[in-house]
């Protein structure tokens, strides 16, 4: 009896694992982003008016606010952010750079500076941060605006954009 009852065990243990869910792809706090290029071709009238950059439990945030509606953008991974305009290199702290460019200008129509930070290498302080370790401003031409951001390593990202007021946000994940 006591064979019968361990071979009914067995049986039904198997059985019962054989019903498992397959094993979902494991994400970092439910982000399922990736690392590609993003980008939306919206031109704007609106210019730049500032960045900042914020912390939170799962990622790094990178914010460029705007003066008018939103723009579009193109973010990605490069071996190296170059300027606007000269295509010289940015250097840029960190193992891997995002490209980060708003269709928006950051002059008005008269030529004057809207976004005129007081340093052009370090335009937040991201010291302390989990995965930012730079952003730079890599210029305005043409009607775009450039920025370097510098971080940990090549992770998972997402761009979006946000009205009242207008904004391109970047968030990088901590981790995969």
């Amino acid at each position: 009896m006591r064979r019968f009852l361990v071979l009914l065990a067995s049986v039904a243990t198997c059985l019962g694992l054989s019903t498992l869910p397959a094993a979902a792809t494991p994400s970092y706090c439910g982000l399922t982003w990736g690392s590609l290029d993003k980008s939306s071709a919206n031109y704007s009238t609106a210019t730049v008016a500032g960045v900042r950059a914020g912390r939170h439990e799962c990622f790094d945030r990178l914010v460029v606010d705007l003066t008018g509606p939103p723009a579009g953008y193109h973010v990605g991974y490069v071996g190296t952010v170059t300027q606007d305009g000269s295509g010289a290199a940015v250097p840029l702290r960190g193992g891997a750079f995002l490209q980060i460019t708003v269709m928006a200008p950051a002059y008005d129509n008269a030529g004057n500076a809207t976004f005129n930070p007081p340093s052009r290498t370090e335009l937040v302080t991201v010291s302390g941060y989990p995965t930012f370790r730079q952003a730079a401003s890599a210029g305005s031409f043409e009607g775009r605006t450039t920025f370097g951001l510098g971080v940990r390593a090549r992770l998972p990202f997402r761009v979006s954009t946000l009205d009242g007021p207008a904004r391109v946000v970047v968030d990088v994940a901590h981790h995969w």
